[in-house]
């Protein structure tokens, strides 16, 4: 009789847990549910209003932090948006096998069994709170955005987020606009604002931007583009300095103090008005100028997924397609911390040909070889190489079966081009198209355009592949030897 007891006790206990267990299970996502809905209706106002701000010329500080508050919010909200969906996502048999063998051996106890039991934790309801608090207190913002002056837009600017119009930079676009436009005292030197950021993080884009404002080529007679070597020499363009003067000066490295100082005894000759943008990397621009400069750093990672997905999915909504999402994330996480924004166009143009597990998986395992060897052959990663103009090994890259390597060169379009004429007569052929089919290698010296920007300055980024394929080279690091330093 206790047996029979017992067993009835255990059973009924057994399905009110299962019970408990259900009801809770439902709730929760009944719950998630509610706060996913929430989500995007915060996500659809918080977007509405940046975009607007887009449009609008706003000057006030406050009104600018707020934006900065507003647009961050944002890209936080889109990236947990796009995780939770993915969260509870297993891996496949080809994404545990793909992942495995992607990193090298010495790369596998930190990562690989990591990895491979991947969990998306993301706080909905912190990301949920936030940006609740977020638009809540922007109404008067609202308010005083329908102050603003409105900025005459082209029917391709309407879309904030394509490709085709620069993304992002919502406070610094403001900033650089309010110094161009406002008003200087009468009889006063050229003001100076310099733009100083690292490489490959869009400064001459954001100058770019700005000066292509129908205000702002209103406002200045000319706009006279420099490099560092004409600092000196800005008195032989005198017939271009009649008039309000927008000077944009390209600064590879620090100024000759002689020669600044007659760079401005040039300017106290221009116009009331005239003002001059400094385009820079060394923070020693910093005492060059009359204004608080702006600073660019890289963009936050929820922001630079965001940009990223956003080009790799091209007009295909991520949200049918969560595991390509989940190594879009994965990818971008890896671009962020060691890559720059070109090299996230490249990838996310290659990836948008193919929106094909298989073959994202592959170029997420290529990028992860390509690193290994440049680390193996140069000891360093391939990203340092390329600033410091030295050859990288992309044959890991392109999945070819000969060996290939690019020398990196500068850019078009930027005032530090350095294309020879005979460079110019070889053929050219992009990176993308390689990438997706290596036959389309030419024969003998050729050079390879790993991007070109769709906005201004429309800079192209073309190197040189040498057709010799190397077999041992002098700057490959030999067994029991230092390398010996190389410079190209």
């Amino acid at each position: 009789m206790e047996h029979a007891i017992s067993a009835v006790t255990g059973e009924l206990v057994s399905r009110f847990v299962t019970f408990l267990t259900n009801k809770y299970q439902s709730s929760r996502a009944y719950s998630e549910e509610k706060q996913l809905a929430r989500l995007q209706q915060l996500l659809l106002r918080a977007r509405t209003v940046v975009e607007e701000a887009d449009g609008r010329y706003i000057t006030k500080s406050g009104m600018l932090a707020q934006l900065d508050m507003v647009a961050e919010a944002m890209y936080r909200g889109y990236w947990a948006l796009g995780a939770f969906r993915y969260r509870s996502l297993q891996q496949t048999p080809m994404e545990e096998e793909q992942v495995s063998d992607s990193y090298p051996k010495r790369f596998r106890t930190v990562h690989g069994s990591v990895r491979k039991r991947a969990t998306y934790l993301v706080d909905l309801q912190g990301v949920l709170e936030s940006l609740e608090y977020v638009v809540s207190s922007m109404t008067e913002f609202v308010v005083l955005l329908g102050g603003c002056d409105r900025m005459l837009r082209r029917p391709y600017d309407a879309y904030l987020y394509n490709d085709n119009i620069m993304f992002g930079r919502h406070t610094e676009k403001q900033k650089l606009l309010n110094f161009v436009l406002q008003h200087g005292p009468p009889g006063g030197a050229p003001a100076v604002l310099p733009v100083i950021g690292g490489p490959a993080v869009g400064k001459r884009t954001l100058v770019a931007h700005v000066c292509k404002n129908e205000r702002v080529s209103s406002q200045f007679s000319s706009i006279l583009h420099l490099n560092g070597d004409s600092v000196s020499r800005l008195a032989d363009h005198g017939s271009l300095l009649s008039g309000k003067v927008l000077v944009v000066l390209e600064l590879v490295s620090d100024v000759d103090q002689e020669d600044w100082a007659k760079f401005c005894s040039t300017l106290a000759s221009m116009d009331s008005g005239s003002k001059v943008i400094i385009i820079s990397r060394c923070i020693s621009s910093e005492k060059l100028a009359t204004v608080k400069p702006i600073f660019l750093n890289t963009l936050p990672y929820e922001e630079f997924s965001y940009l990223f997905k956003t080009l790799a999915f091209g007009s295909e909504d991520s949200a049918q397609h969560p595991r390509l999402a989940r190594i879009a994330d994965e990818m971008a996480r890896e671009l962020h911390s060691d890559w720059s924004l070109i090299a996230a166009n490249l990838r996310a143009d290659v990836m948008r040909r193919n929106l094909d597990l298989h073959f994202w998986l592959c170029m997420l395992s290529r990028m992860r070889r390509f690193v290994e060897r440049n680390f193996s052959m140069f000891g360093e990663h391939p990203q340092l190489l390329v600033l410091r103009r030295h050859q990288i090994d992309v044959t890991d890259f392109l999945h070819s079966y000969s060996p290939l390597r690019i020398v990196p060169s500068c850019t078009t379009g930027s005032s530090r081009t350095e294309i020879t004429e005979e460079r110019q007569l070889l053929p050219n052929v992009r990176l993308g198209d390689l990438v997706v089919d290596p036959g389309a290698r030419p024969q003998g010296d050729f050079n390879v355009i790993s991007w070109e920007s769709r906005v201004p300055p429309y800079t192209s980024f073309v190197h040189f592949v040498p057709s010799c394929a190397p077999g041992v080279a002098e700057d490959t690091p030999l067994p029991g030897r230092k390398r010996s330093a190389v410079h190209l």
